[in-house]
């Protein structure tokens, strides 16, 4: 990765990272407390950022994520081919163990959760499509690395069994299972998983998950 770095564009980006699923709308105050940016700063980002349309800044002042970055997702969601055979499997995982089912890729240093279908109870992981996670910690981000371009040493373990579980590794009481998804001359796609409470998402349940995912993901196969 180049360690070429814009200061200007950087803070701008900061600016969008501020927002989340729970901060969907944010003041000039509650941005500069998540930048640490100084509100005139603030204000001439934004300004090119509601430009571009990466911003919008409603009449009470507050700033909400514009539909630039919605265009951008898209584009980045449909850039992955196996999008429409990959979330009739998350379906039917969820169908037959009615816990979490994911869909992640690499990106740079993080890993990111390209396609979701979350369970439908009422306690569960949630999770966004789209967000980033980092690669140290998880089932699935210890799957990525395992059979990935690097393939470190420590992780020889997981080329062997082929599936990775972990118990309140990188969220307290969540518990995940994920196996690796091939394409042709068995390059990896990404990591198919399922998570849950780990009160209901026991190592039995998981075991018993892993045959749905390995079939799940050797129908996806060179797809």
């Amino acid at each position: 990765m180049s360690e070429q770095r814009v200061e200007a564009v950087e803070r701008a980006l900061s600016l969008i990272e501020a927002f989340s699923a729970q901060e969907t709308e944010l003041s000039l105050a509650q941005l500069h407390e998540a930048t640490g940016l100084y509100k005139s700063t603030i204000l001439r980002l934004a300004g090119s950022l509601e430009r571009y349309g990466y911003l919008v800044r409603k009449p009470s002042g507050n700033y909400r994520i514009g539909p630039s970055l919605w265009r951008l997702g898209s584009l980045y969601s449909r850039s992955f081919e196996l999008g429409d055979l990959i979330r009739p499997e998350l379906k039917v995982l969820v169908g037959a163990t009615r816990e979490t089912a994911s869909f992640y890729v690499q990106e740079g240093h993080d890993r990111v959760c390209l396609y979701r279908e979350n369970s439908p109870e009422a306690l569960r992981f949630h999770l966004d499509e789209g967000a980033r996670l980092p690669m140290e910690r998880g089932a699935s981000a210890h799957i990525l690395r395992a059979f990935g371009p690097d393939q470190p040493a420590d992780l020889q373990h997981l080329r062997e069994t082929g599936f990775c579980e972990t118990d309140s590794e990188r969220s307290p009481q969540i518990a995940a299972i994920a196996v690796p998804v091939f394409g042709e001359h068995r390059t990896l796609r990404g990591a198919l998983a399922l998570s849950g409470p780990s009160f209901r998402f026991e190592e039995s349940e998981r075991l018993a998950a892993l045959k749905l995912l390995q079939s799940a993901a050797e129908r996806l196969r060179g797809q």
